[in-house]
């Protein structure tokens, strides 16, 4: 049983400090991975020379292996008590090595034969995802532990895109000034510097995070708990399906647009200063909904809001094959789609918290790990789709960096419009089935009344 804020009155009104807090822990643990996200595809290939298909391999094996891993840190996190809370262990114990791990990533040893490169590539970056299971599944898995009411949830979603754009701005548009002081796209010194600074800032954002942010939502449930029984309830959760499903398919095309984009603008657009104005937009229009999508999703709700937000990205993102030749346009209409688009994320953060509720309404166990892990799952999963599936199709396409052929061009052309639209109307329609709106004031006051009667019992 819970004991929730919402049992003892109003529901906790949050401090800014703590919702920046929260907010920049989201920069902390995306900041290196972003940088990964849209960078380490063109490291591997183009820097230290390994063929796409393997990369594409590392990348895919790695995070389907993560569907044990992130299992394991969500039960570890139901299960975990401790002076500092269930959560807040994983950020000060995990900060460290995520940074270390961060760097060592863009340090493959250019001495080393091509297999070698391979195993090392493949350890560091699976060492890396494990680190980030360990810090992001129990940031994930604290917001609903922090305030139980959806208009403060709403904001801690709007600051936590806050600190998602920041991570991408600089993960992403910093990264080119750096590179081309130590050489260019191809020269290694730029990417370990990068990171290098990345790494530090996260390691600042996530000590920040254990610091500021309290749980006040406590779980009284027992520490060890049957877990089949608990993965069966889940699976039974048509609220966690939803947000499962929709941050599969956002983050399938988040993967894909952070490592396609840079091949994009440099092979088919062939306008290599885009890289700067194109990957960072998304961060960007992600920063301008973090202050108006709680507003707007507050008066919609969730299902209709992230509905029209999504027609509308792909709408937008149709229109783009015919402005290649005046960027001027082609970035204004990006820009647009990826505001759009941008809504569904905060969207997607309070979802996951929703969640948690839905699960106690139904089963009077809330699990904020096991739900998280699954979650958490789906990103990853997504992330490794999305940028494997660039791989694959740079493989098939026979790209070589050196000699890049119209078919290789029109393949990351028609890669880049089609997958982004027809992942677009799939999320429309999973985000249809979205069961709360309307329901989270009535399931509050229900696991409140139950709660009571409970306490009465005794």
């Amino acid at each position: 049983m819970a004991q929730s804020d919402a049992s003892a009155g109003a529901p906790t009104r949050l401090s800014l400090k703590e919702k920046l807090s929260y907010g920049m822990g989201d920069m902390g643990f995306s900041l290196p991975y972003n940088m990964a996200s849209g960078f380490l595809l063109i490291y591997y290939i183009n820097v230290v020379r390994l063929p796409a298909a393997a990369v594409g391999t590392i990348f895919l094996v790695a995070r389907l292996m993560d569907a044990v891993i992130d299992l394991a840190v969500g039960v570890a996190v139901d299960r975990t008590r401790t002076r500092w809370g269930r959560t807040r262990p994983y950020f000060l114990f995990t900060a460290v090595p995520y940074a270390v791990l961060s760097v060592a990533v863009f340090a493959v040893p250019d001495s080393w034969g091509q297999t070698a490169q391979l195993i090392y590539a493949f350890l560091t970056f699976k060492a890396l995802g494990i680190m980030m299971s360990l810090g992001a599944i129990p940031y994930t898995a604290l917001m609903p532990m922090m305030t139980s009411d959806t208009s403060e949830r709403l904001k801690l979603g709007g600051m936590r895109s806050i600190g998602t754009s920041v991570s991408v701005v600089l993960g992403t548009a910093a990264v080119q000034p750096i590179l081309a002081h130590f050489g260019g796209e191809n020269a290694p010194g730029g990417y370990q510097a990068a990171a290098t600074l990345f790494a530090l800032i996260g390691l600042i954002a996530i000590l920040a995070l254990f610091r500021n942010c309290r749980e006040r939502i406590v779980d009284s449930a027992p520490a060890h708990f049957a877990l089949l029984p608990e993965v069966s309830r889940m699976l039974r959760n048509r609220a966690w399906w939803v947000a499962f499903a929709s941050c599969l398919v956002y983050f399938i095309r988040f993967g894909g647009m952070m490592a396609i984009t840079v091949y994009f603008a440099l092979d088919v657009l062939q306008q290599p200063w885009m890289i700067s104005v194109m990957l960072p937009a998304v961060a960007g229009m992600l920063l301008l909904s973090a202050f108006v999508a709680p507003s707007i999703l507050a008066r919609t709700g969730i299902r209709l809001g992230c509905t029209i937000a999504l027609g509308l990205a792909a709408a937008l993102f149709a229109l783009l094959p015919w402005f290649e030749d005046r960027p001027p346009l082609f970035l204004a209409i990006y820009i647009a789609a990826c505001l759009a688009n941008s809504i569904t994320i905060t969207a997607a953060f309070t979802m996951i918290a929703q969640t948690v509720d839905y699960h106690e309404w139904r089963f009077a166990s809330r699990k904020e790990g096991l739900l998280s892990a699954g979650v958490s799952l789906a990103t990853k999963v997504g992330m490794a789709l999305g940028t494997a599936g660039i791989a694959f199709v740079l493989a098939a396409a026979s790209y070589a960096p050196d000699a890049v052929t119209d078919t290789a061009r029109e393949a990351i052309r028609w890669t880049y419009y089609g997958g982004v639209i027809a992942l677009l109307l799939v999320q429309i329609g999973i985000i249809l089935f979205w069961p709360m709106d309307g329901l989270a004031e009535r399931i509050r006051t229900d696991i409140a009344a139950r709660a009571a009667k409970w306490e009465d019992a005794e």
